[in-house]
């Protein structure tokens, strides 16, 4: 008997001894998301979207202090964050890496009405829930900064500690700042962008080109090369969120994100803060500092030698004072 008449004579045979199939009402509950008992290196699967979807998400380390983290994007993945635990765990910090939804691991629905700010809030608290966090230190990075700031805003209750990580706390703070960074193009590039962007060419690959050899090396990654995470969270990079969000340019903000402003809210946000900037980064450092003298229970760090991605380019300032700070909480 080969293995596709096996397979049939079983099925044949377990519906002939099955018992009689349940009422809706009595149905067998539907299988669990994580098999039980089983070591799988701190990975958990969330349910998440009134449990429609689910979300990877994974524990290293442990400690008193546990860490949430957000990562950017809209639609990038955790796995640019990987620098943290070569610090946090060692550190007797317990950190959680979760991919939001869409993202790499997590599921990926064909489903533009998922996308939006409200709905990623709503997630974070049932990944909180999931996971059974409370009296936890929540770190948003880029717009896992966003994310953060809102989430504090509705459920500040839950939370220990909050670090934003080189974001400004509004759309048009981001746009005066990485506009101004212009200048770090070439006089022939900046004329080509400006042609491009008139027409809203943002795939043309002339466009993709001078932003990835001319801006992102210097507000970006100012490392050559890049570590492989940040180029393994490129390639996994779910532009169909970002698209929708933020839009197809870094320059401009099209998307639903565009109006997001929360400078006049920051002063609710109670819970001890840090704020993190660096001085090539495309948020203004300056904002990282105003933000921090905006919250009642806040302060700031600037990276010296740091861009976006300063866990990377300034790491060893970077973590010098994360640390001691994710311990003070």
């Amino acid at each position: 008997m080969d293995r596709r008449q096996f397979l049939s004579a079983a099925a044949v045979l377990a519906a002939a001894t099955a018992p009689m199939t349940p009422s809706l009402a009595e149905a067998a509950p539907a299988a669990p998301l994580n098999p039980p008992g089983i070591r799988v290196a701190g990975i958990r699967m969330i349910p998440v979207a009134g449990g429609k979807y689910k979300v990877w998400t994974k524990k290293i380390g442990s400690g008193a202090v546990k860490v949430l983290l957000l990562h950017g994007g809209p639609g990038f993945s955790h796995e640019y964050l990987e620098a943290m635990e070569s610090f946090l765990p060692e550190a007797g910090i317990e950190m959680y890496y979760y991919d939001q939804l869409g993202s790499n691991n997590s599921d990926q629905p064909d489903d533009t009405s998922l996308w939006t700010l409200p709905r990623f809030v709503e997630e974070v608290e049932e990944v909180r829930q999931g996971l059974g966090l409370d009296q936890f230190v929540l770190y948003g990075h880029s717009w896992g900064g966003i994310l953060a700031i809102d989430y504090a805003l509705k459920y500040q209750r839950h939370l220990k500690g909050l670090v934003i990580s080189n974001m400004a706390a509004g759309i048009q703070a981001y746009l005066k700042r990485v506009n101004a960074l212009r200048s770090l193009m070439k006089p022939d590039s900046q004329k080509l962008i400006r042609e491009l962007e008139a027409k809203q060419a943002y795939d043309d690959p002339a466009y993709e080109k001078i932003m990835m050899e001319e801006m992102y090396p210097q507000m970006i990654c100012r490392l050559d090369p890049w570590p492989e995470p940040v180029t393994r969270a490129f390639r996994h990079a779910n532009l169909t969120i970002y698209n929708q969000m933020q839009g197809k340019s870094e320059l401009e903000v099209t998307g639903n994100l565009k109006d997001w402003e929360r400078w006049d809210q920051l002063s609710q946000i109670k819970v001890k803060t840090l704020t993190i900037g660096a001085t090539h980064d495309e948020m203004d450092p300056e904002d990282m500092k105003r933000m921090a003298t905006l919250m009642p229970n806040a302060r700031s760090v600037i990276c010296p030698q740091g861009s976006h991605l300063c866990m990377w380019d300034d790491q060893e300032f970077y973590f010098k004072n994360l640390i001691p700070f994710l311990k003070s909480v």
